[in-house]
């Protein structure tokens, strides 16, 4: 791994890597090949991202799998996260429109 590589560059590297090998060919890559080719290829979507300690950013966070996630930050820090902290976030996922980027 290279320095500063995320999991998104390393994927695409071997995409690049089984296409110049001729395992797959360029009709083949596209968002199905991506999630193949994750090292976490079988996680879902996520619905719901809760960021805790009052940040305000994911972090390059499973980038692809939270692209149409909620989120939902909170000012508790991970070890005093309660569960009124939790129902609060799941009250707020509950009351979102959900629309999938349309």
């Amino acid at each position: 791994m290279l320095w500063g590589e995320t999991r998104n560059t390393r994927c695409g590297r071997r995409i690049l890597d089984d296409y110049r090998n001729g395992k797959i060919s360029k009709n083949e890559i596209n968002e199905e090949t991506f999630r193949k080719y994750f090292y976490d290829s079988e996680l879902h979507d996520i619905d719901l991202v809760i960021r805790t300690s009052g940040e305000v950013r994911i972090s390059n966070f499973l980038l692809w799998h939270v692209a149409y996630s909620e989120l939902f930050f909170c000012e508790a820090y991970w070890p005093e996260f309660r569960k009124i902290d939790l129902w609060r976030a799941i009250r707020s996922f509950q009351k979102r429109k959900r629309n999938f980027g349309a």
